[in-house]
């Protein structure tokens, strides 16, 4: 919205030139989530404990989280309200790209909001059941990226690290595999968050990852200089990352151990559907599988022990799933499970971006 209503005033004010660069805005974008998150944080704890939205801990998890029970939830509001705020204050608002993925980003919000509501509020055993909750991010999922298919003309052909003549056309079915993305990265940080700044830590380093690669895929020359895809205007979604980064940064300040307040699904769900949703765009949807390996592990680590559960009839392969759990349950402090994780995390995100030039 300043860049819209700014930058055009730059013949008479030089010093608006500045809003034309994506660098700034991102930057800007950054700041200005993190300072909302921050200050707007006790505001929101504050609430959270007046509405007396607690978080329920299962009697079956780690006893060392029992602790936790009546710590506030739902904080995922104070990230998804950051972010679209900083998104919309420092994107150009023209950009078609930039409203897909906000509408991905908040249609996940709204679902993971009235599933906590449910829960929480309502104080329901359950929120919505598994199957209306999938298929309501299936919806979401599969409508914003109709729309980029058919108005924003969105390239159907995939993208594969390391290879870059190896590019085969899924034309239509593409439509099934980006919802398989967005919803399998919303889920998979879902089930990551369940330490204290476990997810969020990992959500903003992946999020500054995918500035980067939207940066390069929306700049001709860096695209065609590192022979990746090239999608015209997708760059102004450095600035939709960058807010992400901002607000994971503030969410994070009381989020850190021992956590004054958790995300709930009202964060977890948008935040990973957000970085599905850039994946898809940005033509990096492959390099997700590497930028976010550690929530690829996590999803995979609930999906093995729960099938071979299944097939041997009661055994087990993790102590406890996911695999953050097995290793709490080994005898690891919560915050050397958090920060080892954290470590993974930036070795990934770094693998990831040396794909733009292993080529």
């Amino acid at each position: 919205m300043l860049y819209n209503l700014l930058y055009p005033l730059y013949p008479y004010f030089n010093a608006l030139n500045v809003f034309q660069y994506l660098t700034f805005r991102s930057i800007y974008a950054a700041l200005t989530a993190l300072v909302l998150s921050y200050f707007l944080g006790p505001w929101v704890i504050s609430r959270l404990r007046t509405m007396q939205v607690g978080q329920y801990i299962r009697e079956e998890g780690p006893a060392t989280h029992q602790k936790k029970a009546g710590t506030p939830t739902m904080g995922g509001v104070l990230i998804v309200g950051s972010v679209t705020v900083a998104t919309l204050l420092w994107a150009d608002i023209t950009n078609i790209f930039v409203w897909l993925v906000l509408f991905i980003f908040l249609g996940h919000a709204a679902i993971g909001f009235v599933d906590d509501y449910l829960m929480q509020v309502k104080k329901r055993s359950k929120g919505l059941s598994a199957r209306a909750k999938f298929c309501a991010q299936v919806l979401v999922a599969g409508a914003g990226l109709a729309a980029l298919i058919v108005f924003a003309d969105l390239d159907t052909r995939l993208t594969i690290p390391f290879f870059k003549n190896l590019r085969p056309d899924l034309g239509w079915a593409y439509l099934v595999f980006g919802i398989l993305v967005i919803v399998g990265a919303s889920n998979a940080v879902n089930l990551t968050d369940g330490l204290d700044g476990l997810a969020i830590g990992p959500v903003s380093i992946a999020a500054a990852t995918y500035l980067v690669f939207a940066y390069v895929a929306g700049n001709v020359r860096m695209a065609d200089y590192l022979q990746v895809p090239y999608v015209p205007g997708v760059g102004e979604l450095a600035v939709f990352c960058g807010a992400l980064v901002g607000a994971g940064m503030g969410f994070l300040w009381y989020n850190a151990y021992p956590a004054q307040v958790f995300m709930g699904d009202t964060g977890s769900l948008p935040l990973g559907a957000a970085l599905g949703s850039v994946a898809v765009v940005t033509k990096q949807e492959l390099a997700l599988v590497i930028v976010g390996g550690l929530f690829v592990v996590e999803a995979l680590s609930v999906i093995l022990q729960v099938g071979f559960f299944k097939l041997s009839k009661g055994r087990r392969i993790f102590r406890m799933a996911p695999i953050h759990h097995h290793f709490e349950l080994k005898g690891w402090p919560e915050p050397k499970v958090i920060v080892r994780f954290w470590i993974i995390a930036i070795m990934l995100a770094l693998l990831s971006v040396s794909t733009l030039k292993l080529r």
